[in-house]
């Protein structure tokens, strides 16, 4: 399954048309990074997402991922926990969560207990956005600093559904992006289960990936 993630990563790379300086990206070289997301995990009996850089390196991965929990853990590809994301328990209809750094060794200690997470400031706080007057029905998330600021860190916006989004600083300035594979090469079409992922120079990958996940429990 790995060699046909290898392949899958270089063959989506190969035919996505994006702008030159998106092509044969390096975020360690300060470029983009362009990561494929196939929403499905390696273990057999689990149902996950697994992400892979334009090499077929296994970059991230999440497992047991059924229905709509309220915690998410977001490992490494060595099954370390790169973030964890726990759902804000309130009494109101907007899907809000809170992403904290996550930690431990393995899928099977490294999500912190609720009482942990309670005494662990969050990094940030993504809340869905719902607008009844559609005043700027482009707009699916909002993004702020730790779980008190009222400051906008990022906005997401787009179509999650069509896996067409873009996340924007404060300076409306892209620092990530969702593009959706539409494109076919000998007769394997790719759905919205295969999307690619690309990263801005300076914007964490880890990040960029744990709002996808949020996302897709926003809009899926």
């Amino acid at each position: 399954m790995f060699l046909f993630l290898k392949s899958l990563s270089r063959s989506v790379h190969e035919e996505q048309e994006e702008p030159e300086n998106l092509k044969n990206t390096d975020q360690v070289n300060g470029k983009c990074m362009s990561l494929t997301v196939w929403r499905k995990s390696l273990i057999i009996s689990c149902n996950g997402f697994t992400v892979i850089d334009s090499q077929g390196n296994l970059v991230y991965r999440v497992d047991n991922y059924i229905g709509h929990p309220e915690e998410l853990t977001l490992m490494d590809g060595s099954g370390k926990s790169v973030l964890t994301m726990r759902r804000r328990k309130k009494l109101t209809m907007v899907d809000s969560w809170h992403v904290y750094v996550g930690e431990g060794d393995d899928h099977e200690n490294c999500s912190r207990t609720t009482t942990e997470l309670s005494k662990t400031r969050p990094i940030y706080c993504v809340k869905k956005h719902i607008s009844i007057l559609q005043s700027d029905p482009s707009v699916l998330a909002y993004v702020r600093y730790g779980s008190s600021s009222k400051r906008f860190a990022y906005t997401v916006e787009g179509s999650y559904v069509n896996r067409s989004c873009k996340v924007l600083d404060e300076s409306r300035r892209v620092v990530a992006e969702i593009k959706r594979k539409e494109a076919a090469k000998k007769g394997v079409s790719f759905g919205v289960d295969v999307f690619i992922l690309v990263v801005e120079p300076g914007f964490d990958p880890g990040f960029a990936m744990a709002l996808v996940l949020l996302l897709d429990q926003m809009f899926s």
